[in-house]
């Protein structure tokens, strides 16, 4: 059972620019790290390739120092790989092996879909790391909605 005072969900843009991409990384291994001692212990990621993956991968390795850590992983649809490289699905494939739990929102892609999965992942946690530079996405619809239902935002991006 997911307690809300407790999750922290993860949402970002696809692309991290390469030149930032270590300092992210830095970021979000001490945001995660101060949350945690805050008293965080369930994250959830949509599984998306760029910031999901890379936060989940943070995750998975703060675990090892944090063992109450779990990490779910809210898929919009079960063809959410479809058409990724295979480099990138096995990547994906790694992650969700090592999850603390899956939810599957859908057994198909349709229009919407990871607008819902934004959304659980916004209704079911009471804060959100993020991603954010670029206030034409999903990203930025997914933060919104976070903000205007009182979640605490941590923008890696600023």
């Amino acid at each position: 059972m997911i307690e809300l005072s407790r999750t922290c969900c993860l949402s970002g843009h696809r692309t991290i620019p390469v030149n930032r991409y270590d300092t992210v990384m830095q970021c979000l291994h001490e945001t995660v790290t101060d949350l945690v001692e805050q008293g965080y212990d369930t994250f959830l990621t949509g599984g998306a390739l760029g910031f999901d993956t890379l936060g989940a991968q943070v995750l998975l390795s703060l675990k090892e120092q944090y063992p109450q850590l779990r990490l779910i992983l809210v898929q919009p649809c079960a063809t959410q790989t479809a058409g990724w490289s295979r480099a990138n699905v096995e990547a994906y494939e790694s992650i969700r092996a090592r999850c603390d739990d899956c939810v599957c929102l859908s057994d198909f892609y349709y229009n919407g879909c990871m607008q819902v999965r934004n959304r659980y992942l916004v209704d079911h946690s009471s804060a959100c790391i993020c991603y954010l530079n670029n206030l034409r996405s999903g990203t930025a619809y997914t933060v919104k909605y976070a903000e205007s239902q009182g979640l605490q935002i941590i923008n890696l991006a600023e």
